[in-house]
Parts: C-alpha cells; sequence; structure tokens
C-alpha cells in the first residue's frame, strides 16, 4: 500500500509518538478490506509502539479505530484514508499516540471545557481537498476531550449511507445524528458554533482595540502578502478575515505560482497564515466585514464595521476581500444546493459515481470539471450559454474524445429541478430555436466564473459596473486612505500570482500614505 519513501516518511513521524497506539479493524471479505489490512499492517510494522487487531466491533466495514491503548481515546476512519485524507491518518496516529497539537493553549482549554456528549460523523471523499480540514479538527477535538466522538467516513465506499442519509456534498458533518454542517469548516469555526459565547467574547476583544496603522479586510493572497509587507516595515497591522487563504482553499491543484511547480490550496493557504504569523500582525480570523466608513480627510481614522456588532479603526485600510463562486441565479438552484446543485467537482464528484451529471460553463474551469467527472459519472452533459466552448483547444479536444459526454452550445440553463430531497433534472432554452427542453439528472455542476465579494462596499467607494472596486496603479481606491488588491478589484487576469504583488503594492502605498500625512485626532479616536 505504501511506496517506500512513503515508509520513510510516516516511519519518522512515528518516532514522535510517546503512547503505545492500537489499530482495531472492522473488515468484511471485501477488496477493500484487504486493502485496508494490509495498510494497518504495514503501519503496525514501522513503530514498536503501534500494534494492529481485528476485532470486527463495528457495523461499518471496511474501518478501525485509532485508539489508545488502555485508555478511552480513540479517532474512527471508515474506508482508507489515502489521498488528501493520508495527512489526516499520520495526525491522527500522532495526536492519539501523545504527540501534542500545535493548536493555542487556550483553544485547548476551549475544546477541552465543552460540556455535554457529542457524536460527530463526517462524510468526506478522497479528492476532496477541503474535507481534511474538517476531519482533522474533530478528530483533534476527540482525542482532546473524552465525551467528544468522531468517525470520518468515506462517503464513495458507503454509498447506500450516503443516499440514505442524502449527503451530496462534502464534508457533511452530522452530530448526535442530526446534521450539524456542511463545507470546509476550520477548528474555529466548529468552536464557535459549539461555543455560542464565543462570538459575543471576540466582539469584546475587537471593541477593545486600539487604531491599525494598517488594517487589511480579506485573508486571501493578496491579503496575506499587504500584511506581510506593512508589517515588515515596523506599524502597527491588523488583518480580519472571514476564513484565512480565501479562495485559494478551494482550490485544487496550483500549478502557475512561479518557482513552486505544484502544490494545493489548503497547503498554500496554511503556508500564508504561518507567513503572516512570523510577523507582529494581529489576526481576527471569523470576521466579516459589513460596511466601512473612510476617513473624512487625509491622516484621519477610517472605520471598519464587523458583522458581531464591533468595529475596527485604522489610518489605512487595504482591502482584499476576494471573490465568491457565480451563482446561475435560477429557480431551484438555491433549493437545491447541496442537494445535487454542487460548486466544486473534485469535492463532490465521487458523490455521484455513476449517475448521471451536468456541467453548467464551457470556459477552462468547465471543461475540466467535466473532464475529471466523466471518469466518474455514468454521463455528463456540458452546457454553455455561447455559440462555442471558450476553454483551450487542448482541453476541448480531449473532451470531445470522451464517449459519456454530450456537449450543448447556445443553451441557457433556466430552472433546475427536484423532487424536494435531491435534484431531478434542469430546463434549458435553446437559443436558436427558443424551445424549451430538459435533461434528466442526479448533479449540476456550477462553473460559470466569479463575482466580487463587494456589495458591503456599495456607497463608500467607487465600483466598476461589474462590483470591482476601481483601482489606480498604486492600488490607491476613491476613498481617503483606503488601497485594494486582488480579484475584488478591476486588475485584470485574476490570478494567485498576481493577487500577490498587488497585496505587496496595496501596502506600499499605503505606507507612503502614512509618512506623508500626519495623524488627525489619533489618541482620541483610538
Amino acid at each position: 500500500m505504501l511506496d517506500a519513501n512513503l515508509k520513510t516518511q510516516l516511519q519518522g513521524y512515528l518516532e514522535r509518538l510517546t503512547q503505545p497506539v492500537e489499530l482495531v479493524a472492522s473488515l468484511g471479505d471485501d477488496a477493500k478490506s484487504r486493502e485496508l489490512q494490509e495498510l494497518l499492517e504495514e503501519i503496525a510494522t514501522l513503530s514498536d509502539k503501534v500494534s494492529y487487531v481485528r476485532r470486527d466491533d463495528d457495523a461499518r466495514r471496511p474501518s478501525f479505530a485509532i485508539v489508545r491503548a488502555g485508555t478511552d481515546i480513540s479517532v474512527r476512519f471508515a474506508g482508507l484514508p489515502m489521498g488528501h485524507e493520508f495527512t489526516s491518518l499520520v495526525l491522527a496516529l500522532l495526536q492519539v499516540g501523545g504527540h501534542p497539537s500545535k493548536e493555542t493553549q487556550e483553544t485547548i482549554a476551549r475544546i477541552q471545557g465543552l460540556e455535554g456528549e457529542r457524536t460527530f460523523e463526517t462524510y468526506f471523499s478522497l479528492s476532496c481537498q477541503n474535507c481534511p480540514d474538517v476531519v482533522q479538527a474533530l478528530n483533534l477535538m476527540s482525542v482532546l476531550n473524552p465525551k467528544i466522538r468522531h468517525t470520518a467516513i468515506d462517503g464513495a465506499l458507503f454509498q447506500d449511507e450516503v443516499e440514505k442519509r442524502g449527503v451530496m456534498a462534502v464534508p457533511s458533518v452530522y452530530l448526535n445524528g442530526e446534521p450539524f454542517a456542511q463545507g470546509r469548516m476550520s477548528l474555529e469555526q466548529i468552536l464557535a458554533k459549539l461555543d455560542t459565547g464565543a462570538g459575543e467574547r471576540a466582539a469584546e476583544e475587537i471593541a477593545a482595540k486600539a487604531a491599525f496603522d494598517v488594517l487589511v479586510i480579506g485573508g486571501g493572497p493578496a491579503g496575506a502578502a499587504a500584511a506581510i509587507y506593512a508589517a515588515r516595515k515596523g506599524i502597527r497591522t491588523g488583518i480580519a478575515s472571514e476564513r484565512f487563504g480565501g479562495q485559494v482553499l478551494d482550490t485544487m491543484g496550483i500549478e502557475n505560482f512561479i518557482s513552486v511547480s505544484h502544490t494545493e490550496g489548503p497547503k498554500m493557504a496554511a503556508a500564508l497564515e504561518s507567513h503572516v504569523k512570523d510577523y507582529e500582525v494581529d489576526v481576527m480570523d471569523l470576521q466579516t466585514a459589513t460596511k466601512l466608513i473612510p476617513a473624512s480627510q487625509p491622516g484621519g481614522l477610517a472605520e471598519v464595521q464587523l458583522q458581531n456588532g464591533a468595529s475596527l479603526k485604522a489610518r489605512t485600510v487595504v482591502l482584499s476581500p476576494g471573490a465568491r463562486w457565480r451563482q446561475m441565479n435560477v429557480p431551484g438552484e438555491a433549493e437545491y444546493r447541496n442537494k445535487g446543485v454542487a460548486y466544486c467537482p473534485h469535492c463532490d464528484g465521487p458523490l455521484f459515481k455513476g449517475k448521471r451529471v451536468a456541467v453548467i460553463g464551457g470556459g477552462n474551469s468547465g471543461v475540466e470539471a467535466a473532464i475529471d467527472l466523466a471518469g466518474i459519472v455514468a454521463h455528463v452533459t456540458l452546457i454553455e450559454f455561447d455559440s462555442q466552448l471558450r476553454a483551450d483547444a487542448v482541453l476541448q479536444a480531449k473532451l470531445a474524445s470522451l464517449p459519456n459526454v454530450t456537449i450543448l452550445v447556445s443553451a441557457q440553463t433556466t430552472e433546475v429541478h427536484g423532487d424536494g430531497a435531491k435534484v431531478t433534472g434542469l430546463s434549458y432554452k435553446d437559443r436558436q430555436s427558443d424551445e424549451t427542453k430538459q435533461v434528466e439528472l442526479d448533479g449540476i455542476f456550477v462553473q460559470i466564473g466569479l463575482v466580487p465579494n463587494t456589495e458591503w462596499l456599495k456607497g463608500s467607494l467607487a465600483l466598476s459596473p461589474r462590483g470591482e472596486i476601481e483601482v489606480d496603479a498604486r492600488g490607491a481606491t476613491s476613498a481617503t486612505g483606503v488601497f485594494a488588491a486582488g480579484d475584488a478589484t478591476t486588475v485584470p487576469y485574476k490570478q494567485i500570482v498576481i493577487a500577490m504583488g498587488e497585496g505587496a503594492k496595496a501596502a506600499l502605498s499605503a505606507f507612503d500614505y502614512l509618512i506623508r500625512n500626519e495623524p488627525v485626532n489619533l489618541a482620541k479616536a483610538a
């Protein structure tokens, strides 16, 4: 199961174990059970602190528990945690085996202080880059708090269970048998959902903060670059974001970031956050900005109001709110989101194995999604509004060669249909004949581009007709002391490397603004 290089790496990690660990398997007679047994036996040979035993004491098969010997501390995987989940397996082995978590003592104390018995189940897919964060967070919680149990379940392997529960998007988390959350969540987000007083405490802490010299809004590549460049000038820097990493977290493979031949979005997001925290930057995660009040004069203070009722003040602001997936905005789309309407083919594609799906959009993203899905599902219908596909020629040629793909151009999706529980099809208008047609489907993957996250900025500064923040060559906006960078601006070509450069530029421009404008009533406002 494991190649020589991977075995060597894993053996090195297992040297950090301080407590004996048991791998307790529940297996059937199927091929996946045999694969799992082979994997667990291999792992057990790599450390004298790891042992393997088959007990068949769990109804899900194949599955296994990682148990700290002689205790109730454990985590469980149903399926083979390979692919993106191999890191989750390694971390679970380390944490159950006594290796300390890197989380802050405050976070650990919050987890240990949670009251009540909680049994979590997380459905994941091996190709989902968003799932490991959720799996790893809940695994850690089950190690730190004996009242918490967690099982991570490969949805593609337990399809009967997935269909019974109506799981059509991953990660999907259940708490004590009831739906708890869907989509990517950090440990802090999970804790905030469980600890109802966390938001109020965070708002109080934020309200007490002194004014910043540079306040960055948004934690994607542009925001991270801006925060680093500002902090390196030795000025008081803060960064507030809904989720650190931004849309990079939803990106599967990154192969055009110069000097790095290949990486994955979550890895890059983690590296961005780690780099920012190397400097004296006040990182405020899980914070949603709702209003910007620019300074009334050069040297004055701008104010950013947050969803939790608190507000932050700063001499300069760098806006990098990023963008999100564009939606079709047709009847049924919102109703069946995560019930067959999806936006991440890598994450949710395995849940539609052997079924019929549609991809909306004929650009590179849409055609790549259709190609990927064609290897999993029974049939793909690609629907493009324009009279021809817009993807690169090599992608179009690959798509045309696939026998289970139908391409519809000059087709406008008009409605998503469902039976109340899940998607059953869609309607589209043939733009050449004006005839309305229907396609029976089990899933719809929307790949029609991005929309900037700038609704909250309307009335505060100049936006383009597309909602992008208008910036000049220095990253300055129409508002005094406010700069912007990244995918939410009018700068063309929405690329990570461009966003980082623009973020650095905006921070340098903010610093130049600061040294040229004396503060006005700063002490009083702070």
